[in-house]
């Protein structure tokens, strides 16, 4: 910026100097030509010329002297202050992906409307399935989107057991197609299904977190969904609030070039979420997801056929305040500052009992945060079905689980599910 605003002040000097000299050429050019005494008044043009060029000159020597002063600052201790804290914004482009979904219009127009520049977030559409209608609503947006097309629409041969799951397979090909041409031009980019709504904060969000994502590698993506974020589940009051989770969330989520080319030449056919739950690629790595989410998906239908749709994900809470998260020192989701204090937390609650929780009031005394311990997957998921948290696990990971624990609010109340003392690692027959 200062070197910047330096060099325009610089050729701003010489233009108007180069001019000035021009001009007095030529009235002196004048004089020289005439044959005859001058006349009064190209006399008096000089004069006035030359006072007003001596004039500009003592103004032009004040700039340069500024000019000066902004390459000292600019070079020395203070410059490099600055350089630190104007870095170039990068560029991370949104990738849609979509289908036969006309409603696609509604994500869109969320994107847009929330979005700080056109030039650090560009959107990207990929649609597979050739749905014509939902191919004429992407081009309505003109150059405000770019418009890719899978151009493998053909069936797939899959197991004969497997041949309901035909849409799993073509979803798992369409996102190898789609991420693969993205990765070509871009080092980082976050994925959006065409049926989500994204908070106000949705790009600040992942602005913010960039920069850790890229700086540690015990991290392997950042999402904007928190799997148990309905109503009354999380603390309205803390919509700055992040965690680490050893569960891959999904439904909105930031992704960088090197784990895509770790991950591509073993992209499943199918079911690629849950692949990606999977130890052999999780690798002890986890993301990042907020205490209120950063998106709300709006698609009931679906390959899914809306499972979990109508219990828990049409009642996720969306964020509607916008944090500003560039602005916050993140340094505690750093993975060892984090883990320890986590912990420290978490044990050093007082443990409670589930009929404690689930009556709450009378039961639970002081503020909080309190402990509820499991001891096995069976009881686990009794705890978590009966309190309207998400039951499942996936090669042994819990929902928005960190070593283990799952963290939700009730009653006022910040509740940890909790496995005893001394975690050591998940049990992948959990299933």
């Amino acid at each position: 910026m200062l070197r910047k605003r330096g060099a325009l002040i610089l050729c701003g000097a010489l233009l108007f100097l180069s001019l000035n000299v021009m001009m007095v050429g030529q009235l002196w050019g004048r004089l020289s030509e005439e044959d005859e005494t001058p006349t009064n008044d190209v006399v008096g043009d000089v004069l006035r010329m030359a006072d007003m060029f001596e004039a500009e000159l003592e103004i032009q020597n004040k700039i340069l002297m500024q000019i000066q002063n902004y390459q000292i600052l600019w070079q020395g201790p203070e410059g490099k202050k600055l350089k630190q804290v104007l870095p170039c914004q990068p560029v991370i482009p949104i990738l849609v992906m979509a289908c036969n979904r006309v409603s696609v219009r509604r994500c869109l127009d969320k994107l847009l409307q929330t979005r700080p520049t056109d030039k650090h977030y560009p959107i990207i559409v990929s649609q597979d399935c050739g749905h014509a209608e939902t191919a004429d609503v992407i081009r309505s947006y003109g150059s405000l989107v770019t418009h890719l097309t899978q151009p493998d629409l053909s069936d797939i041969a899959v197991p004969p057991e497997h041949k309901k799951f035909q849409g799993y397979y073509k979803i798992s090909r369409h996102y190898r197609w789609a991420l693969s041409q993205v990765f070509k031009d871009h080092s980082a980019v976050i994925i959006v299904e065409d049926d989500l709504e994204v908070a106000p904060d949705f790009f600040e969000y992942f602005g913010a977190l960039l920069p850790l994502l890229k700086s540690d590698p015990s991290l392997w993506c950042v999402s904007a969904w928190n799997d148990n974020g309905r109503d009354g589940f999380v603390d309205p009051a803390a919509a700055s609030l992040l965690y680490r989770t050893d569960f891959f969330p999904g439904l909105g989520w930031m992704l960088l070039r090197e784990v895509w080319e770790e991950l591509e030449p073993k992209w499943p056919a199918a079911f690629w979420d849950d692949w990606m739950r999977q130890p052999a690629q999780r690798r002890g790595r986890a993301c990042i997801r907020p205490e209120i989410s950063r998106t709300l998906t709006f698609g009931r239908q679906g390959v899914s056929l809306g499972q979990f749709y109508d219990k828990y994900l049409r009642y996720i809470k969306l964020n509607s305040q916008f944090v500003p998260f560039t602005k916050l020192d993140l340094s505690y989701l750093k993975e060892e500052t984090y883990r320890k204090s986590f912990e420290k937390e978490v044990y050093s609650a007082p443990m409670v009992t589930f009929e404690d929780v689930k009556h709450g009031q009378g039961h639970l005394r002081g503020p909080g945060p309190f402990r509820l311990q499991y001891s096995s997957k069976d009881s686990f998921k009794v705890f978590a079905k009966n309190l309207g948290l998400m039951d499942d696990l996936k090669s042994g990971v819990p929902r928005t689980g960190f070593r283990g624990v799952v963290s939700f609010f009730s009653r006022g109340r910040r509740i940890y599910i909790a496995p005893p003392p001394g975690w050591n690692q998940y049990d992948p027959t959990w299933n």
